[in-house]
């Protein structure tokens, strides 16, 4: 009624769209040309309404759904041209689009319909229509607030999809620069708390970048979702400018994105873009100095994704040596130079090739690092407060540093320049302007280019004796000088003799005070006269004297110390302690562990304790002393001492500490300190010294020092994985431990534990049973925690559910016998005799789902001792009437008869019994009237029962148990319905489980 002959009707336009072939520009001119010919367009409204409200109760993604909404989408926003300069015309323009407002209002009035499909459409109509309208396009104030309205209701929606499509929808809604802006405050709330990963991913993908959403974007880099982090990387990349980061921020997102293995590298190449492809200026702008490792990482990632070819194009400027010109070295260039030399090693003969054209000879390298060495400046304790000066240094070092790692990539296979490059370690360990941060690196570089253990520690021992006692070259003294001392000398000589003289007559005049004056002016001027005369003895006549002077300084200490530190790092475990290493052990470590200084104590405990891996002699010697440090000594040193005790067990065991004393560490009390600590290679019971030492680490769980408390727990986690102490107490701390609130925050212990359960477990069924152990005192003791623990606040059912799924016998490795016993059989029976202990306790309803959970063998005799045990689990309290009855029984109310197979059947006519009649079974006696009659209370007897008297309990055949009652019980035989109404205890049975076990379906 509304065509013409080459006008398209909407129905016809309509069913056009759903196809996707379809042309939908020309559909929808082919529309609008009816539409324009028509004078009252209402009814063109209403029609295409209706139309459309068939496509919108579609919640499914149909594609002919999906065309139609498109079509109306473009249909509708055909009539909205761009807006012309003018607020007069835009004003005219909002009124000649009436359809578009129509088709809005219709909308708005949609979007709180009762389907999730019309609202889900609803929320999508909006989003493509203002998706296809122009950049500059206007509406009208109050559609805009309506449609802003809605939508905010509409990402509160409790579908996801509705949620979805309006966060899509209010994308052009939002005002970045405003900081009060609703719609991104509705955004930031979705971003931070909304459940599912799709809507997190729209508003990633509509929110605008800001001062206020950055923060918030950078977070979902680290979303528990692949896909939320993945299309983070790429927002930050496409939207965000690297100068729009801090360098923190820089580094943060470089950190976690090279190592996410689902996140693509986009975020360096845009940064590179960005910055016209000068690698040097990206180092620059991550603080190479501070953020080394992270730098690396990126320079890798780049080198990765570049072609072996083009690798060399992007080489430093080297000069005709092959080297940086001193004066050009930066943190940035010498970071770079470093790792496109060590990438290029790892390539092979090829990569050896190319680094003949990044690299000089050996020797060449090796003067070419001596000289810059020695160039770097000492700053004396005035000069290290201006931070100018301080500043330098530290770069110095930083690019020394990396020199120094470049020796690495040397070719020393050439017997000359390996020697070169050995002797300018050497000398610049020996260097007294060597920074103590290099001392390590350096002793490590050149042990790494002395095959042989002994020749290691001959070489060490040498740079060590040079440093610790440095040869100091004495000058003779001058004429002039001396002779100054010996005029020096006569007139100490004078001045004795005259005050032994007034001292001789002070005594005679019996002036005591002042001769006790004189006495002490006697004593200093022959002390300086003993001076004098050892300084002449000591001075040659006229010639250079060379001698070697002890140096004792704290930083002399403690860069001998880290030099022998890095010596035992490096050394084979099976090279025992020579005649060499002996005296460095004596003459410097030992010495060094009562040391004042912190720093040199912890380095010779470090020191001490790596000895001993290397001899069982100083174990035996020594570890006393260790166990002392970690107990008495600063944080630091403790957890140092600690690590070496920890290390020896791992490698010798209890079994050389069982005939030692015990050192009696200073700890009050210990949960493992009353079982028997040790299987297998552990100690036997009685050693005092085993006993101490797990007491001690004990003790160090509860330590208020979280570094020490977690060196504990991943030393005790060792210690139970490597077999060498098996203990259900200290498994049940650590699981305790790991649940506890206060551990919340210590992201290491957590993710040590984490793992150190799932392996321990998994290992073996000697694992199993020592959790199957813990299980119950790890849950008595959460379930008696008071209210003021941080334990009350732990999930029992989830630490139940956690050694459940660890004692799993199907989680092992290598799984036994299936017919064997296995651990679950065993934690049943101590579930049910706890549950049988006090079966009204509130913990039994745990209990009982653990039962539930369990695994359970074949083996009959475990399934008929098993179904015995929870034929005893049967004690719950009630009050009130209790209806029993089995499926398929007929419904009965209290004072129902009880009947029993084989009673006679009743038929109209039949007197009727009340609960007042007595109860009759085949074989009773008939009576008849004036036989005496039972009254509620008497007993129930049957044929063969004994008889009882008012006040004995009831029992019936299978009752494990029975208790006293008060007011009518009708007995039953198996099968049939119980009624009964009493005040008492009842005793059931846990018949579903028992079930089970009988049939094997456990």
């Amino acid at each position: 009624k509304m065509t013409g002959e080459s006008d398209l009707s909407i129905k016809e336009a309509f069913q056009r769209a759903q196809k996707g072939h379809n042309n939908k520009a020309k559909l929808v001119a082919s529309l609008k040309n009816t539409y324009n010919k028509l004078e009252d367009k209402t009814l063109f409204h209403e029609e295409f309404i209706q139309y459309l409200k068939h496509a919108m109760i579609v919640y499914k993604r149909e594609p002919a759904v999906e065309n139609v909404i498109e079509f109306v989408s473009r249909f509708s926003t055909s009539f909205h041209t761009p807006s012309a300069e003018g607020g007069e015309e835009e004003e005219d323009e909002e009124d000649e689009n009436p359809f578009l407002s129509y088709m809005f209002n219709f909308l708005l009035e949609s979007h709180k319909a009762n389907s999730h499909a019309v609202r889900f459409r609803v929320c999508q109509l909006i989003n493509k229509l203002l998706g296809s309208m122009a950049e500059n396009a206007q509406i009208d104030d109050d559609l805009f607030d309506g449609i802003h309205q809605a939508m905010l209701v509409r990402v509160t929606d409790k579908f996801p999809n509705v949620r979805i499509q309006a966060s899509l929808a209010m994308a052009r809604l939002q005002e970045p620069q405003n900081h009060q802006c609703p719609t991104v405050n509705a955004y930031l709330l979705i971003l931070e708390n909304d459940s599912n990963p799709e809507v997190r991913r729209a508003v990633l993908s509509c929110i605008a970048p800001s001062s206020l959403t950055l923060p918030k974007i950078l977070k979902r880099t680290r979303d528990v979702k692949e896909s939320v982090r993945k299309l983070a990387y790429q927002v930050l990349s496409d939207k965000v400018h690297i100068r729009a980061l801090s360098i923190a921020q820089r580094v943060s997102l470089l950190q976690q994105g090279l190592h996410d293995a689902v996140v693509q590298v986009r975020l360096l190449p845009a940064w590179l873009n960005l910055l016209q492809g000068d690698v040097l200026e990206l180092l620059h702008k991550l603080d190479v100095e501070n953020c080394s490792q992270t730098a690396l990482d990126t320079l890798t990632a780049l080198f990765t994704h570049t072609p072996q070819d083009q690798l060399l194009h992007h080489r430093l400027q080297l000069d005709d040596r092959m080297l940086v010109p001193a004066g050009s070295l930066s943190c940035e260039s010498v970071l770079y130079w470093r790792a496109l030399c060590e990438f290029v090693k790892t390539k092979g003969d090829e990569g050896e090739e190319m680094l003949e054209k990044l690299l000089p000879e050996a020797a060449t390298f090796a003067e070419y690092l001596y000289g810059y060495m020695k160039c770097v400046p000492v700053l004396s304790e005035e000069q290290k407060g201006d931070f100018a000066q301080l500043e330098l240094v530290m770069t110095k070092e930083f690019i020394s540093q990396q020199l120094i790692h470049l020796t690495g990539c040397l070719d020393t296979n050439e017997e000359g320049g390996r020697k070169r490059v050995v002797a300018v370690l050497q000398e610049m360990l020996v260097l007294p302007q060597t920074p103590p941060s290099l001392v390590s690196l350096l002793t490590e570089k050149l042990l790494t280019l002395i095959p042989d253990d002994h020749r290691r520690i001959q070489t060490v021992a040498e740079v060590i004796s040079e440093v610790r006692e440095p040869i100091v070259i004495r000058q003779p003294l001058d004429e002039n000088e001396n002779r100054r001392k010996q005029v020096k000398l006569a007139e100490v000589k004078v001045g004795i003799l005259e005050a032994k003289q007034a001292l001789e007559e002070c005594i005679s005049n019996q002036e005591f005070n002042r001769a006790a004056e004189l006495k002490d002016s006697i004593t200093d001027l022959e002390n300086l006269r003993n001076n004098i005369l050892q300084e002449e003895n000591t001075q040659q006549d006229d010639k250079e004297t060379e001698t070697r002077i002890e140096k004792t300084d704290p930083e002399t200490l403690l860069r001998c110390l880290t030099m022998c530190v890095e010596l035992l790092k490096q050394m084979n475990i099976k090279t025992r302690i020579g005649p060499t290493m002996s005296a460095i052990l004596s003459s410097l470590i030992l010495p060094s562990i009562s040391n004042a200084q912190p720093a040199v104590r912890n380095m010779a405990v470090v020191c001490l304790g790596t000895c001993a891996l290397h001899s069982k002699d100083l174990v035996n010697t020594h570890l006393v002393l260790l166990l002392q440090i970690a107990q008495l000594d600063e944080a630091k040193i403790r957890i140092s001492a600690l690590r070496s005790v920890i290390d020896l067990l791992l490698l010798y065991g209890f079994t050389l500490l069982s005939e030692r004393p015990s050192p009696a560490p200073q700890t009050s009390h210990s949960p493992a300190n009353q079982e028997d600590q040790e299987k297998g290679e552990e100690p036997e019971e009685g050693s005092s010294t085993a006993q101490s030492i797990l007491m001690m680490l004990s003790d160090f769980l509860d330590s208020e020092v979280s570094e020490l408390r977690t060196e504990t727990a991943e030393g005790l986690a060792k210690l139970m994985y490597s077999g060498r102490i098996s203990s259900a107490k200290l498994l049940s701390r650590l699981v305790l431990l790991w649940y506890n609130p206060v551990t919340e925050d210590d992201t290491r212990l957590r993710h040590c534990l984490g793992v150190f359960f799932q392996l321990y477990a998994r290992e073996s069924r000697a694992h199993q049973e020592c959790v199957e152990e813990c299980f119950l005192p790890t849950l008595q003791t959460l379930l008696n925690a008071p209210a003021t623990s941080p334990l009350a606040e732990v999930d029992v059912t989830n630490v139940a559910e956690l050694l459940v799924e660890l004692t799993r016998p199907s989680s092992l490795i290598k799984p036994g016998d299936t017919q064997e016993v296995c651990v679950h059989d065993y934690l049943a029976v101590r579930v049910c005799g706890e549950m049988l202990k006090d079966p009204s306790a509130p913990e039994v309803r745990l209990y009982a789902k653990v039962l539930n959970s369990l695994e359970l063998s074949a083996d009959g005799n475990t399934t008929r001792d098993l179904v015995t045990l929870l034929q005893q689990v049967t004690q719950v309290h009630y009050t009130g009437t209790v209806l029993t009855t089995t499926p398929g029984d007929p419904v009965t109310t209290p004072g129902d008869p009880v009947t029993t197979p084989g009673d006679p059947v009743t038929t109209p006519g039949d007197p009727v019994t009340t609960p007042g009649d007595p109860v009759t079974t085949p074989g009773d006696p008939v009576t008849t009237p004036g036989d005496p009659v039972t009254t509620p209370g008497d007993p129930v007897t049957t044929s063969g029962d004994p008889v009882t008297t008012p006040g004995d309990p009831v029992t019936t055949s299978g009752d494990p148990v029975t208790t006293s009652y008060t007011g009518t019980v009708l007995t039953t035989t198996p099968g049939d319905p119980v009624t009964t109404s009493y005040t008492g205890t009842v005793l059931t049975t846990t018949q579903h489980l028992v079930t089970l076990l009988q049939h094997n379906t456990w």
